[in-house]
């Protein structure tokens, strides 16, 4: 459905349903539209607001954008000037796609950030600029439901839907695109004219395409997103059933060893115990079904490997529940160890996760896996975990529970491909200094590629490898020095889904102009190689 400017919006937190308009009805103005260039002091805040501190683009234009119009404004002045143009959410991508030497225009859509109901409509809108905190906030607080999204409170969601996003209540409720109704998207034609569409999962056609691409295709490939349309499947009538309801409290336990305790043996076979036992309990039909549970192996120089897991605090026999997890693992290993539990009201605690320290430098990698690692592979996290010296006290491997619900919807039902797999691994080094990146990216490369080794150093989709999440980009994957099995970035990130994505593209994007490295091309752009070798943007 292609939209004028005066269809969409919603009613506010507590309101009364709205006229359909892109603001509820009598509500302020939207910012701007807002300008910047070089000379104007604000331009340094939002340049250099992405997260990750490798990377620092120099665009000749930011537009701080309010509304969707003035993101179709935006828009078609890039198509019209042929200038390489990105867009900025939360800023938290991991790799230079924002922050390319190429991109000439910058739209930063952090203050498009209103999460509300639309009572006639029976869903909630969420503008892309807001975070996962603002949105966890806001629901539950307003109508006592929640989405499954990540654990970090300043993602913005803009780029975090758009690749699939999943967290902690992911095995109980799926994916956050499981949830995902519409997406209301500015996209442009052959012939450079930029419109606001809504693409919804009712819709047919082309539009219904747009929004399926939008469940996992991700985010600077189609279009810009101005807003999310949440309902769950199924879902009608008041708005605290149109959205999963989170558990009041969580119980949690942490558990955690010191490197100084584990020998090379007892780490391997730490990881053989706690790889079974959530094998064991990946499935719907396993009381610890809805357990939200992470591993953190620190580097040496850190000094503790830990586990954290938690589950609904008013489930019967939550605590029994955990400490029975407890005991296994802690009887894998005659090795000192700490145990903590808590109960904690759920919108603390996940207001409380992790905060991303902004600026640093930071190199990360995924896996998702469909096995544990193997002995082999235990062996090789030791060996990495502890090489070199306090230079490395902030690199690590992350190891997240995925299954359940997550897994039981079709592979192709979003175009997030990976509802097979056990667990998502993130590997990290973190620094401060440019000095020292030579040796960060060798080390957190080096692990990588013996992780893989039996694969051409990437984990091509096998028994044992499910392939990478799209969220966490690497454009390593697509560089042949790095990636030597023969299998293309796009169908470690896409699977089978990747012609279907690029169908979409050519119908909704036909200039090619959004785009980045890791972005679906159209298939005479595309190359499953050496990323960024693409053809200048903008109308041919």
């Amino acid at each position: 459905m292609e939209l004028s400017a005066a269809s969409g919006g919603a009613a506010l937190l507590g309101g009364t349903a709205a006229q359909a308009a892109p603001r509820p009805a009598g509500g302020p103005p939207p910012l701007g539209p807002v300008v910047i260039g070089p000379a104007d002091p604000r331009y340094v805040e939002l340049t250099t607001r992405g997260h990750n501190g490798r990377f620092t683009g120099s665009p000749d234009v930011v537009h701080l954008v309010g509304s969707a119009e003035q993101v179709v404004r935006a828009v078609e002045e890039a198509a019209r000037d042929r200038k390489r143009i990105a867009v900025r959410s939360g800023g938290h991508c991991f790799e230079g796609f924002v922050d390319d030497p190429a991109v000439r225009v910058l739209v930063d859509v952090s203050e498009m950030a209103a999460v509300s109901h639309d009572p006639e409509r029976e869903l909630f809108a969420v503008e892309s600029g807001a975070t996962l905190g603002r949105v966890y906030r806001t629901l539950y607080l307003g109508w006592g439901v929640t989405l499954p999204g990540g654990g970090c409170p300043t993602v913005g969601v803009g780029g975090h839907v758009a690749g699939g996003g999943y967290g902690a209540l992911s095995r109980r409720y799926g994916l956050v695109v499981d949830h995902l109704y519409g997406v209301e998207v500015v996209v442009v034609d052959r012939s450079g004219r930029a419109r606001i569409v809504e693409a919804t999962r009712d819709s047919t056609g082309a539009e219904r395409e747009l929004w399926w691409a939008h469940t996992g295709g991700g985010g600077g490939t189609f279009g810009v997103v101005t807003r999310y349309l949440f309902r769950s499947p199924g879902a009608s009538g008041a708005p605290g059933g149109l959205l999963p309801r989170p558990p009041a409290a969580v119980r949690s336990v942490s558990l955690g060893w010191q490197w100084q305790d584990l020998d090379r043996e007892a780490f391997v076979r730490l990881l053989r115990v706690h790889g079974d036992w959530h094998r064991r309990h990946a499935g719907v039909d396993s009381p610890y079904a809805e357990l939200s549970s992470g591993l953190t192996l620190g580097h040496r120089a850190s000094g503790r490997i830990t586990v954290d897991a938690a589950l609904d605090a008013s489930r019967p026999r939550a605590g029994e529940l955990l400490d029975a997890f407890v005991a296994e693992l802690t009887g894998a290993v005659a090795a000192p160890y700490t145990v903590t539990a808590a109960t904690t009201p759920w919108l603390k605690s996940v207001l409380g996760g992790v905060q991303w320290p902004g600026g640093a430098r930071f190199k990360s990698k995924s896996t998702l896996l469909r096995t544990p690692w193997n002995d082999r592979q235990a062996g090789v996290l030791h060996t990495y975990l502890n090489r070199g010296g306090e230079e490395f006290a902030t690199a690590g491997v992350y190891l997240t529970f995925l299954g359940g619900r997550i897994n039981t919807v079709r592979p192709d039902a979003t175009a997030m491909p990976h509802r097979d797999c056990l667990f998502s691994v993130v590997h990290e080094a973190l620094w401060g200094e440019e000095r020292q990146t030579e040796g960060q990216l060798a080390w957190v490369r080096g692990l990588y590629r013996e992780l893989h080794a039996d694969t051409g150093g990437v984990p091509v989709p096998d028994e044992a490898n499910g392939g990478a999440y799209l969220n966490y980009p690497d454009t390593d994957l697509a560089d042949p020095r790095w990636n030597t099995s023969g299998v293309p970035w796009s169908t470690l990130y896409h699977r089978g889904n990747h012609r279907r994505l690029q169908r979409a593209k050519e119908r909704w994007d036909p200039l090619d102009l959004f785009h980045h490295a890791l972005s679906v091309r159209p298939p005479e752009r595309f190359s499953s190689r050496r990323p960024g070798r693409g053809p200048t943007l903008g109308p041919h």
